[in-house]
């Protein structure tokens, strides 16, 4: 039988897949066989059976290999796209037809939309909607405002917040007029305003993120000096102060929330950069908030980066660093645990040459 995903959704399609039917009787060792095989499951069980398979079925899969990063990546991809074959049904208005299945009607329909028609989703990208949709609801508090913040489905969380607190702490160079470039969740337009400037330009490419920017600034009170545009990188015109934390890895990103980490082929940050000079006062200045982690990993050099900042006509008028936000001595059976642990997050001032 033929199942499709709910046509209205913020996250790449997933297409039709043949579903064989599983419920209580299947076992996790079955269960892996099949979804190894590219056999998609549709669940007709109970819902909590239903995690429970999937965590079982996760249990069995081999550890990552050793390789480095993209050995490394190509396993979660791997691990990522089997356990995405184990599907729950969806009735119109988003109803769990399961016993004990949880409602997730409100959830569903904020990343979805409407659904009329009988579908099927991913357990594992259920779990993830619904576990937005508690982060939405209750918000991550964020020191730097004194408030809280509230990401939407496929936003990237403001979780490690030493980027944030670089923001906080730096001296304003203006304050009359800053751009934050691929605000979103809004946190860092949201900081800049807390701090005076008189008139904040948000932009981002993503529509859930101009969206979830626009309600976060509302929340904090900061609607009438903030504006939250849909744009590639800069709004027009040019500012005093220009912001810009891109995706600090260069790589094709495989999921929605991967945007805010990879950047194929530094597309953002060779934009942010070659495109700068036309959007900066000619005393103004651009805040780079980058960590070096794709430096330790081999992706990038410090060369190569300090080159691209040349080339665009630009200089280094100062750099702060700080520790990252997560634990310095990581999971040693992270193959990316040597990266982690050295781990930096700098900003960099930049100027017009």
């Amino acid at each position: 039988m033929l199942f499709s995903p709910p046509s209205h959704r913020a996250v790449p399609a997933v297409p039709a897949v043949p579903a064989v039917p599983a419920d209580e009787g299947l076992s996790a060792d079955a269960a892996l066989r099949a979804l190894s095989a590219g056999d998609a499951l549709l669940w007709r069980g109970g819902y909590p059976a239903a995690r429970q398979l999937l965590d079982a079925v996760s249990r069995r899969l081999p550890p990552p290999p050793s390789g480095g990063h993209a050995a490394y990546r190509a396993h979660r991809g791997h691990r990522a796209r089997l356990l995405s074959l184990l599907y729950v049904p969806l009735d119109p208005g988003h109803v769990v037809p399961l016993r004990r299945a949880p409602d997730v009607r409100e959830a569903c329909t904020g990343v979805y939309g409407p659904l009329d028609v009988a579908a099927a989703v991913p357990l594992r990208e259920l779990l993830g909607v619904l576990g937005a949709a508690g982060w939405r609801r209750s918000g991550i508090a964020v020191p730097a405002l004194g408030a809280r913040i509230h990401p939407h489905y496929g936003v990237f969380a403001p979780v490690r917040q030493e980027y944030v607190r670089l923001v906080a702490e730096t001296p304003l160079p203006a304050t009359e007029l800053a751009f934050d470039v691929g605000t979103g969740t809004g946190v860092l337009a949201a900081v800049l305003a807390r701090r005076g400037v008189t008139r904040v330009i948000a932009t981002d490419a993503d529509p859930r993120a101009v969206v979830c920017a626009t309600e976060n600034l509302a929340r904090l009170g900061f609607a009438a000096r903030t504006e939250v545009v849909r744009a590639d990188l800069f709004p027009p015109g040019r500012a005093g102060l220009v912001v810009c934390n891109p995706p600090w890895l260069p790589g094709r990103p495989r999921t929605s929330l991967d945007h805010a980490v990879y950047d194929p082929g530094s597309r953002m940050l060779r934009g942010f950069l070659d495109r700068l000079r036309r959007h900066l006062t000619p005393a103004g200045e651009a805040w780079l908030v980058l960590s070096d982690l794709a430096e330790h990993l081999g992706l990038r050099t410090r060369d190569e980066l300090l080159g691209r900042i040349d080339a665009a006509g630009l200089e280094v008028a100062g750099r702060t660093d700080t520790a990252p936000g997560h634990p310095r001595v990581a999971d040693a059976g992270d193959p990316l645990h040597r990266a982690r642990a050295a781990e930096v997050t700098s900003l960099w001032r930049l100027r017009p040459a």
